[in-house]
């Protein structure tokens, strides 16, 4: 029966009363159909096959990007089958009624493999349900600091408008096949049989095309890994919080501290996205190799010797306090549940340790911070100074508030080279390599600094972020650069402004995105202990770390989660567990 002809029906059975330009309207639609008969079943033929093409694409959809194959998509989906045989049997409401309801599970399912394509790439690792809808917030914020407040609510609304068409393309799409199979009852029928036939056969003899089985039911499987994460996300915040209550030095008195380390000025300082791809890429790594080289040598000859191993960061990509407070909490902290956990307990962090002790003033430099931050309190810094509180009157690089060496430089100014009457334990983050990777900074005459207005042109004569954004290659190249100006900026610090009594430890928070380490599984990231008094790295000669800046391949690689222990261990520490 003809579109036209059904709506007719439909109408009179609802008592409608056609208006006559309505009615106009249906019989145009109708001569049009009559006049050209193979144009409209050409039409007809076409949606059918558009949303048979959907259907099926949605069903076969892998969630990782290296996964959209054209061979991942000639399998036999189990979940088409089994819908087309509920299809069959159902009258027309239900029908209906079923199949715009799969079609939006369906469309809901496709928005979740895009979400985890979009994580994986970025973060290392699927969208969490249960955690990450914060995170988008953090990625429009990220969207508005690289590429302009316009593109960013121009994002954000294309990606709501396409989450929704998604849906809704599924549903009309899934009907659409309802009606169809409906039509043409036998021939379907006969056709599920068949398929279902194949699809046994194939599963039970494990036929592979390409490495791949032949036999799908990728579709349940993501709903299945769905659930699944769900599920060990809500487990995990009971068991996450009982070991966050257990502290092997919750309750060592003051005075057993850090004993080995007293009269020291100890700086930690985290350099963004700086991993073990600087050093072993081929593209990336002779760059970085000569900064450290050169720097290594620079600091060797104002007398700093320097020893370097590899941390496992608990992140990718992204998400770097969970790498910071991974390294100060001595816990694993690998998601937002656990993050909000720790920092509401009463763990002792490695920064509050030297509080603690009463032994040093404890100060966190944090040009990425632009909001409240209450997490200072449980960091144990006495001062903090954000973004807006260093007197920076420059450009903003992207995401990054200021260079590097700007942060530095108003770190002596405000904190580190005032004289004081205790030694100074500082938290410095280093922002200037942070994604995308443009303009990157320059250094410049450290007495040049003044209020940063100096990087006016700088910035301005720097690359767009949309031009490296888009080129892997460029990506990679600038992501080199990037690093090697945070390494230099914190190295000519600290050979400019350190003394006999200086400390400093610096290390990545977590590898940068896919786009620059490939697919890798790898998060591992340098750590360097760097001081002039050779008792200091005497003290972790048992770690066997590598003379120098730059670690060598076989370097011990410990957890992220042990470098705090280890820390306080080394420099005399004693255990006190807390008793819970």
């Amino acid at each position: 029966m003809p579109v036209y002809t059904r709506v007719l029906a439909r109408l009179r059975a609802l008592r409608v009363r056609l208006r006559p330009r309505d009615a106009r309207v249906l019989a145009r639609l109708r001569h049009a159909r009559d006049a050209h008969p193979s144009a409209d079943r050409a039409l007809r033929i076409t949606g059918h096959v558009l949303a048979a093409v959907l259907v099926l694409g949605a069903l076969l959809m892998p969630n990782t990007a290296p996964g959209l194959r054209p061979d991942r998509f000639t399998r036999i989906p189990a979940e088409a089958i089994v819908g087309a045989v509920l299809l069959l049997a159902l009258p027309r409401r239900p029908r209906v009624v079923f199949a715009a309801l799969y079609g939006t599970g369906l469309g809901v399912l496709t928005v979740l493999n895009l979400l985890d394509i979009g994580f994986s790439e970025y973060l290392g690792r699927g969208f969490n349900l249960v955690l990450d809808w914060g995170l988008l917030d953090d990625a429009l914020s990220y969207v508005r600091d690289s590429m302009g407040g316009f593109v960013a609510d121009a994002a954000a609304v294309g990606a709501v408008l396409l989450a929704l068409l998604v849906v809704l393309l599924m549903a009309l799409s899934t009907v659409r096949l309802g009606n169809v199979v409906a039509r043409h009852r036998a021939r379907a029928s006969q056709g599920a049989l068949i398929a279902g036939t194949v699809w046994i056969t194939c599963a039970s003899l494990g036929l592979q095309i390409s490495g791949l089985p032949v036999a799908s039911d990728r579709a349940a499987d993501t709903l299945r890994g769905q659930t699944q994460r769900v599920m060990d996300t809500l487990r995990d915040e009971a068991a996450f919080a009982k070991e966050a209550r257990h502290d092997t030095f919750g309750a060592t008195p003051p005075g057993q501290l850090l004993p080995d380390l007293r009269g020291k000025d100890v700086v930690i300082a985290f350099i963004e996205s700086y991993g073990r791809v600087a050093m072993e890429d081929p593209l990336i790594e002779p760059g970085v190799a000569r900064t450290l080289d050169s720097r290594g040598a620079a600091l060797a000859a104002a007398g700093y010797q320097a020893r370097s191993g590899w941390l496992t960061s608990s992140t990718y990509g992204g998400s770097s306090w969970l790498g910071h407070s991974t390294t100060l909490s001595g816990l694993w902290i690998d998601n937002q549940q656990r993050y909000r956990t720790a920092t509401n307990s009463d763990r002792l962090t490695l920064t509050a340790a030297f509080r603690k002790s009463g032994a040093w003033d404890t100060v966190g430099i944090m040009p990425g911070v632009q909001k409240t931050w209450p997490e200072a309190k449980w960091y144990g810094l006495d001062k903090v100074y954000d973004a807006f509180e260093m007197g920076y009157e420059g450009p903003k690089f992207t995401w990054s508030t200021m260079p590097d060496q700007y942060a530095l430089e108003a770190f002596e100014r405000l904190e580190h080279g005032k004289k004081r009457t205790r030694p100074l334990m500082s938290e410095v983050i280093l922002t200037s390599s942070h994604q995308p990777w443009a303009p990157v900074p320059e250094m410049i005459d450290w007495e040049d600094l003044g209020d940063g207005s100096v990087f006016d042109a700088i910035e301005k004569e720097g690359r767009e972020a949309s031009e490296v954004m888009a080129d892997s290659t460029e990506s990679r190249k600038e992501y080199g650069r990037s690093v090697s100006y945070s390494v230099t900026a914190l190295t000519e610090w600290l050979e400019r402004y350190g003394t006999d009594d200086t400390v400093l430890v610096f290390l990545g928070d977590h590898q940068p995105i896919a786009r620059v380490t490939g697919h890798t599984k790898n998060r591992d990231v340098p750590v360097t202990v760097v001081a002039k008094d050779p008792e200091v790295l005497k003290k972790i000669d048992g770690w066997r770390w590598t003379p120098g800046l730059r670690p060598a391949d076989d370097a011990p690689v410990w957890k992220m989660d042990t470098f705090r222990d280890r820390f306080l261990t080394a420099y005399g520490s004693v255990p006190r567990p807390t008793k819970r």
